[in-house]
C-alpha cells in the first residue's frame, strides 16, 4: 500500500469519525430534555396527592381579552400519581338560588311535604336547554332553603332556573321548558306554583348576559423553547417545583386553591399527543400554555402575580420565552398593563356583587 493510498485512507477515516461525532452531539443537543433523575427538588408524593384534586374549570378563551390563547391538552407524568389514585374532592354547593342570577317560581303547599316525596317528584334532567334548573325546599325545623333531603319536611319549595352562563342568555324555548319541569314537580306534591312572567325575565337573562360577555376573562400564556425541546417529564418535574400537581385529566396540572374542591387559581397543559406516544420520554414538547379563568378564581389568591411569576419562572428554569399565541413575546409592560386591567375588572364585578371565585360567578361564568 502506498502512503498516499494510506493517507487518504487515514483521512477518510478521520473525516468518518467526524460525521458520527457531529451527529452525535446533533442528536444529543436536540433531544428533550429529561427530568432530574434525583428529583431533589419536586415535592413528594404525599404532598403531591394532597392537593391533586382540584377540581377544574372549562377555559374558553375570550378573543377580546389579552393575550390571546391556545388551548393545548397536556401530558400525565408517570412520575406523578394517575388520576385514579387520586381523592377527588366534592365541590362544594354552587350557592344557593339567588334572585340575581335566577329566575324563582314559589310552590306554596296546603300542609308540609317530605324530602323524600321531593326528590320523587325531581325532573328527571335539571337542565331547561343549556341552563341549570334547581330545587330547594323550605326546611320546617331550621327555616333554610336546602335542596331537598330525604327524612326532612319542608314547607314551601321554590324551583330556579340560571338567567345566563357561557352558552348565553336564558331564550323563550328554555323558559318553556323550565315552566313545563317546574309545574310538573308543584303538579306531584298538590302544589300551587306561581312564576314570574316570561318577557321580562327573557329580558333580564339578556341584560345579564351583556354584562357577563363584557366582563369575562380567561388569560393565557404559552412557554416555548427556545432551543432543546422538553420532555413531559421534564415540564412536570419543573411544574412540581411551583406547586403544580396533576388533574384529573390525564396530563393536565393544576395549581390548586387553598381551600378543597374550588377550581384551581392556574392550569398548565401541552400536547395531548404526549400523552398517548408509546414512550413518553422520547416526545418533544416545544411548548405549554399557562391559563386562568379570572371570575372563577378568588381576587385574594392573587391569581395573576402567581401566574406572571410562574411564567417567569419555568422559562428561565426551562430556557423558554413567554409569549401570546402568535409567539409575539409578551414583555413585563404587558404584564403590568394587564394586571391594570385585571385591578378594574375585579371592581366591576365585586360592584353587581359577583366578586371573581364567589358561589354566584362561577355559576354564572360557567
Amino acid at each position: 500500500m502506498s502512503n498516499l493510498t494510506l493517507a487518504l485512507a487515514i483521512l477518510g477515516g478521520l473525516v468518518l469519525a467526524a460525521v458520527v461525532a457531529y451527529n452525535t452531539i446533533t442528536s444529543r443537543r436536540h433531544a428533550p430534555r429529561q427530568p432530574d433523575a434525583s428529583g431533589a427538588d419536586a415535592p413528594d408524593a404525599e404532598q403531591r396527592r394532597a392537593g391533586a384534586g382540584e377540581l377544574e374549570p372549562v377555559l374558553h378563551v375570550d378573543p377580546h381579552q389579552v393575550p390571546n390563547h391556545e388551548r393545548h391538552e397536556p401530558l400525565f407524568d408517570p412520575d406523578l400519581p394517575p388520576p385514579s389514585a387520586m381523592p377527588v374532592p366534592v365541590a362544594e354547593r354552587r350557592g344557593g338560588l339567588d334572585p340575581l342570577i335566577d329566575v324563582i317560581a314559589s310552590v306554596s303547599l296546603e300542609g308540609l311535604a317530605s324530602g323524600d316525596a321531593a326528590i320523587a317528584a325531581m325532573p328527571p334532567t335539571r337542565r331547561a336547554g343549556s341552563k341549570p334548573v334547581a330545587i330547594e325546599g323550605l326546611n320546617e325545623h331550621t327555616g333554610q332553603w336546602e335542596p331537598p333531603v330525604a327524612g326532612q319536611r319542608y314547607s314551601a319549595f321554590q324551583v330556579g332556573v340560571q338567567l345566563a352562563n357561557r352558552t348565553g342568555a336564558l331564550n323563550e324555548i328554555e323558559y318553556s321548558e323550565f315552566v313545563v319541569k317546574a309545574q310538573a314537580f308543584a303538579d306531584a306534591l298538590n302544589g300551587a306554583l306561581e312564576i314570574p312572567e316570561m318577557l321580562d325575565e327573557v329580558a333580564r337573562a339578556r341584560e345579564l348576559d351583556q354584562f357577563a360577555s363584557a366582563h369575562d376573562a380567561q388569560l393565557g400564556f404559552v412557554l416555548r423553547a427556545l432551543h432543546a425541546a422538553w420532555s413531559p417529564g421534564y415540564v412536570q418535574q419543573n411544574a412540581a417545583r411551583l406547586g403544580f400537581v396533576a388533574g384529573i385529566i390525564p396530563g393536565r396540572m393544576v395549581l390548586p386553591t387553598s381551600e378543597a374542591g374550588l377550581p384551581p387559581i392556574l392550569g398548565l397543559s401541552f400536547d395531548t399527543q404526549a400523552a398517548l406516544a408509546d414512550d413518553p420520554a422520547q416526545s418533544a414538547i416545544r411548548e405549554l400554555s399557562l391559563s386562568l379563568d379570572v371570575p372563577q378564581v378568588d381576587r385574594a389568591e392573587q391569581p395573576f402575580r402567581r401566574m406572571r411569576e410562574a411564567a417567569a419562572t419555568l422559562a428561565r428554569e426551562m430556557d423558554g420565552v413567554v409569549t401570546d399565541s402568535d409567539g409575539q413575546l409578551l414583555r413585563e409592560e404587558t404584564m403590568d398593563v394587564i394586571g391594570a386591567d385585571l385591578e378594574q375588572l375585579y371592581d366591576t364585578l365585586e360592584s353587581r356583587d359577583l366578586a371573581a371565585g364567589s358561589p354566584l360567578a362561577r355559576r354564572l361564568f360557567s
